[in-house]
């Protein structure tokens, strides 16, 4: 008997600290899952940020070209040919 009662208290023992952890892991769990969700969050407003910084430099760097500073007169003439070639394109497209 005293056999029996030993396994019935260990098992008992071992029940109690498998639930414990369990409620650890749980609360271990929520916290994490918050942390992620509001590291998603951060990520993606940093992400749309670089976006924005991206074109605003992407602007400037159009900007600088078509500025025509001398050393940048090649590019200037580049970018303004391109320009030119968006243009006819979009008249044909608007006569068709």
């Amino acid at each position: 008997m005293s056999n029996t009662l030993k396994a019935i208290h260990l098992l008992e023992d071992k029940l109690k600290n498998l639930l414990t952890n369990y409620e650890f892991l749980q609360k271990e769990n929520k916290a994490l899952v918050k942390n992620n969700t509001e590291l998603q969050f951060l990520l993606q407003e940093k992400e749309q940020r670089l976006n924005k910084q991206q074109e605003q430099y992407e602007l400037l760097k159009v900007a600088k070209t078509i500025e025509g500073s001398k050393e940048n007169t090649r590019n200037t003439k580049l970018k303004i040919n391109a320009l030119i070639r968006e243009i006819d394109k979009c008249i044909i497209q608007l006569s068709k």
